[in-house]
């Protein structure tokens, strides 16, 4: 297990790093956009009373990696306890969240287990985004949205992380400069919000998966090197009653010879 999901990782981080870019990029271009409009009229723009939340977490499919779905439900603890659990709707990425959210008795909206995280593509996000997105002409149905996911930092350091999806925050530098839109400001927000809530939560993912293929990796390597060391001291305790049992028949044998003569 500890040879595959080295392998597995690799893989899993290369996607990360490929991904990365599109994301950040379409962060600024967004932000950009936005600090030129003079009136925030998109819903998943204005801010609202925190009424209904919405959360999307992403946990494992499987155990045996370590503490990597523990780590994720103590921050979820850690965020709950400071907030009404009865305004707060769950939508899930992996088993092992669904099922410690189902034992809390916490209300799970979507589960998203096709395609498992371990095959996880684009088509998974843009599934989930539809889902946060409201349809035309209707209100939100959240009026805030986070992300709670394992943020892949290095192969040893994952740390579970927040993030606010709706509303967006969105920071522009304006350097955008004096340039002619097709098509106007507005609609390009319009369809841009969709793609950044997608590329948003596709990048997360990706970052998931790879945290969770290191974490497996290093809990199997603890997991090896404790069964050497447990192995070790067996055969140590093997050999040490080994000799005490011939050691004894030694000393029965030269006893009966004595006792002949």
């Amino acid at each position: 297990m500890k040879t595959v999901s080295a392998a597995r990782l690799r893989r899993a981080h290369e996607r990360v790093v490929n991904a990365r870019p599109y994301a950040d990029q379409l962060r600024k271009i967004l932000g950009n956009l936005t600090s030129r409009l003079e009136n925030v009229s998109h819903p998943l723009l204005a801010i609202r009373p925190e009424l209904r939340i919405l959360i999307v977490v992403v946990t494992a499919d499987r155990g045996l990696c370590g503490a990597y779905n523990s780590n994720v439900m103590k921050a979820l603890e850690r965020w709950l306890a400071e907030r009404d659990e009865n305004q707060v709707e769950f939508f899930v990425f992996g088993r092992k969240g669904y099922q410690y959210l189902q034992k809390r008795g916490l209300k799970v909206g979507r589960l998203i287990a096709d395609p498992p995280l371990e095959k996880v593509d684009y088509r998974a996000a843009k599934l989930m985004a539809r889902a946060i997105l409201p349809k035309e002409d209707e209100k939100p149905r959240f009026d805030e949205v986070w992300l709670l996911y394992t943020a892949f930092e290095s192969v040893a350091r994952f740390v579970p992380t927040w993030t606010r999806i709706a509303p967006i925050e969105l920071a522009g530098s304006g350097a955008v400069g004096d340039v002619i839109l097709q098509p106007s400001l507005e609609e390009l927000v319009e369809r841009l919000i969709p793609r950044y809530i997608e590329a948003r939560l596709y990048n997360a993912l990706l970052e998931a998966v790879a945290s969770e293929y290191a974490m497996r990796r290093i809990s199997m390597k603890n997991a090896t090197d404790a069964a050497t060391e447990m192995q070790g001291i067996l055969k140590k305790q093997y050999n040490r009653k080994r000799q005490e049992s011939i050691t004894k028949e030694l000393l029965d044998i030269v006893g009966g010879s004595e006792a002949v003569r």
